[in-house]
């Protein structure tokens, strides 16, 4: 397990927030003081800090200094404990580079929310992210994938990427309703590469904000393709990364394909993950706010898989509830799942949510969601995603799925 230093002078909170970490069984090490903390950190370089601001001799400002001078301790994730509320606090410590602060007395939910979104951060980064000094350390494949990354956006101006469409079918009526817009690479050097393969190099990169880019422009242009050869309406899904959704002028971008395509902005639904609002979810709410307000539909990913957004899914601007597909499956048979997935379709309607399943593949399940009111399915059970030439034709064809 990850090993977390914490550096807190108060006896009891410090006490408290190592029982608490140590019953979820992370490695932990304390420091009673700041000296003590930078020198635990330097020595055993733990995989994230939680520091005090406020301590006598060193403070926290103190601590971020030293460490983020240090070139061992220069990227550990390291989150603020603080009372204090005060804005300009908070904007010091971020511009010394925390990475994030937690306002005291927090929940356990709370603190565990703050270190698990901090320590997946850090993992992709860590995984992908490879500084000139050390890129003797990636494998060799690592090595290739990134420079042919690099090459196919480019250089090769997209040319090696394609956009594919998985269908998403109401299950009352049979009928396709929209499509999830996936995106796939044929690489000339490394074959046809996943996007879990590349799309978290992307990010590392900063190969994302083009890449996105492309995508969401493509996509516009489809739905108006689409539209204009007679194809009834029909909304088309983008996922969108963290560093897409926080880049600025990512609002006016979404509105100037609209705008360029002129189209009806509810065709276009874009979808974020849990753990993406979970970052920042005031920002969060705010930019969800006003792609809303313009008409854009919003969807959760991935639902269920990070239920730190529990708290705040009445309060999140949003359409749709997609189900993740870890629930969906064998849903039928298990009786946790099923549990969990009836509450879900419950809990979402309840907020005047469409739902929509993710990964249906059984007649079983298909059975189960129908039964509990699901909205919507997509999955192989209907269709595997498709080039956008094959999905016309299965939507020219009126292809439905059985009632």
């Amino acid at each position: 397990m990850p090993k977390i230093l914490i550096i807190e002078d108060e006896e009891s909170v410090r006490e408290n927030i190592l029982d608490l970490l140590e019953a979820e069984n992370f490695e932990t090490i304390a420091a009673a003081n700041g000296r003590i903390g930078v020198h635990l950190a330097i020595s055993e370089v733990p995989d994230l800090i939680l520091c005090d601001m406020m301590m006598p001799q060193l403070d926290g400002y103190g601590v971020i200094t030293a460490l983020r001078q240090d070139p061992s301790t220069v990227t550990i994730p390291f989150i603020f404990l603080t009372a204090k509320s005060a804005k300009s606090d908070f904007r010091q410590g971020m511009n010394m580079g925390a990475d994030d602060y937690i306002t005291k007395p927090f929940t356990r939910a709370e603190l565990l929310s703050a270190i698990m979104n901090r320590l997946e951060k850090h993992a992709t980064l860590k995984r992908y992210l490879s500084p000139k000094a050390v890129i003797n350390n990636l494998s060799p494949k690592m090595q290739l994938l990134e420079i042919s990354l690099h090459r196919a956006i480019k250089q090769h101006n997209f040319e090696e990427f394609e956009i594919y469409y998985q269908p998403i079918v109401d299950i009352a009526s049979g009928k396709i309703v929209a499509a999830e817009s996936l995106l796939r690479w044929q690489s000339p050097e490394l074959g046809l590469i996943y996007p879990t393969e590349f799309i978290p190099l992307a990010e590392s990169t900063g190969l994302i904000v083009p890449l996105g880019k492309w995508v969401l422009k493509n996509v516009c242009q489809q739905i108006k393709i689409w539209r204009d050869s007679g194809i009834y309406p029909l909304t088309l899904a983008v996922n969108l990364s963290v560093i897409e959704f926080n880049q600025p002028g990512f609002i006016e971008k979404v509105v100037n394909f609209i705008d360029i395509n002129g189209l009806e902005p509810h065709y276009l639904k874009l979808e974020l993950t849990e753990s993406m609002i979970m970052q920042d979810v005031n920002s969060a709410i705010a930019t969800m706010s006003k792609l809303q307000s313009l008409g854009v539909k919003i969807a959760i990913d991935d639902f269920g898989t990070g239920y730190s957004s529990l708290i705040y899914l009445k309060n999140l601007p949003i359409n749709t509830l997609k189900i993740d597909r870890y629930f969906i499956h064998n849903v039928a048979n298990d009786p946790q799942k099923s549990a969990i997935t009836k509450a879900l379709i419950q809990m979402a309607h309840n907020l005047n949510l469409d739902v929509v399943a993710e990964g249906v593949e059984t007649e079983a399940e298909l059975g189960f969601l129908r039964q509990h009111k699901c909205d919507s399915m997509q999955g192989f059970l209907f269709s595997r995603p498709l080039p956008a030439a094959e999905f016309e034709k299965i939507l020219l064809t009126n292809k439905c799925l059985y009632v």
